[in-house]
């Protein structure tokens, strides 16, 4: 018998929806990955940012790295000279049907302290300073009005938080990545010693984080 090919066209789509289906099914983010957004922030330790974002309902993915520099593909030993122009920061992946970037940037504001423009808590110095890397003029407005709405819940002092355009972003060594769930009990200890959460009550109130 000769094999009809319309017959033989027509099984391979429904073999390959069935495929799609399935893997779907088996892999939900495998389809929405094509759907996430991104958003990079510093906020001071990346050890810190990197364990607080990742607690946000909505956040997929939350990297450690340095951004905003002039030199390339940086390392820790260079931004940490203060000469290189760079931020700790993160990269963090959301997925938009659970939360918006608005949502996310008001998040972030609560966990820095967005009236220190030397640093962060016990780390001093430019890399450590606050800011929200915006990709484009979308970004660029909701990140406005983000920070306008913060600045009038501030307890002490005035909003000094930069919006700056987003350049390349270079992850940090790996030694950096999930530090906080890697060695929880050393990242306590720097956390208490730094005072973060204490100076966030103060900025914020005792619910601000």
């Amino acid at each position: 018998m000769q094999e009809n090919p319309v017959m033989r066209s027509a099984l391979f789509r429904k073999l390959a929806v069935l495929i799609l289906a399935a893997v779907t099914l088996a892999f939900p983010s495998f389809a929405s990955a094509a759907k996430l957004e991104t958003a990079i922030f510093a906020g001071g330790c990346f050890w810190c940012m990197e364990n607080d974002m990742r607690a946000i309902p909505g956040v997929v993915s939350v990297e450690s790295g340095y951004t905003g520099g002039k030199l390339k593909d940086p390392h820790y030993e260079d931004v940490i000279t203060e000469t290189t122009g760079h931020y700790e920061s993160v990269r963090v992946k959301f997925d938009p049907s659970k939360l918006t970037y608005r949502q996310l940037l008001d998040r972030y504001w609560k966990l820095v302290d967005p009236t220190d423009n030397g640093g962060q808590f016990c780390d001093r110095g430019p890399s450590y300073r606050p800011a929200v890397f915006v990709s484009g003029p979308e970004q660029q407005k909701t990140a406005e009005e983000s920070r306008a709405a913060a600045a009038k819940n501030l307890r002490t002092g005035r909003m000094m938080t930069q919006i700056l355009p987003a350049t390349t972003f270079y992850p940090a060594e790996e030694y950096h990545r999930d530090y906080a769930k890697r060695h929880a009990e050393a990242y306590e200890n720097y956390r208490i010693g730094c005072g973060r959460d204490a100076r966030l009550a103060q900025v914020w109130g005792k619910a601000g984080g």
